[in-house]
């Protein structure tokens, strides 16, 4: 089993910068890859990033690309998504996943372990 922590949402304004935070703890060593997902009210859960947990390649949704970045730091366990130019659409609960195998990065139900989620506001 694995466990996902995140943390590092909140309210920022458009334009402004958040950094989350996903630290897995279990049986990291069977993990492959992680990502990030985020879902607003009523809106189905959509992808935003994804790392390999070995190599560290890392794949965007073009919704996100130049503006997030995914990244993970071995000696601390732990991945983050550095957002920022937030925008007012960028508000939803962020959520950290895990995959233990070679996966389709950008469908949900392929990942093995989720996170709580985080709530991310971006004011207009």
């Amino acid at each position: 089993q694995v466990q996902l922590v995140e943390s590092g949402g909140g309210l920022v304004q458009a334009g402004g910068s958040l950094r989350l935070s996903c630290a897995p703890s279990g049986r990291t060593f069977s993990m492959y890859a992680m990502g990030w997902f985020r879902q607003a009210p009523g809106r189905e859960r959509e992808f935003v990033a994804n790392i390999r947990w070995s190599g560290g390649s890392t794949y965007y949704a073009d919704s996100v690309k130049g503006r997030f970045t995914i990244s993970r730091d071995n000696a601390k366990n732990t991945v983050y998504l550095q957002m920022n130019s937030l925008r007012p659409e960028d508000t939803a609960v962020y959520y950290c996943a895990a995959a233990n195998k070679a996966i389709a990065v950008t469908v949900a139900t392929l990942y093995n372990y989720w996170g709580q989620g985080t709530q991310v506001t971006v004011s207009s």
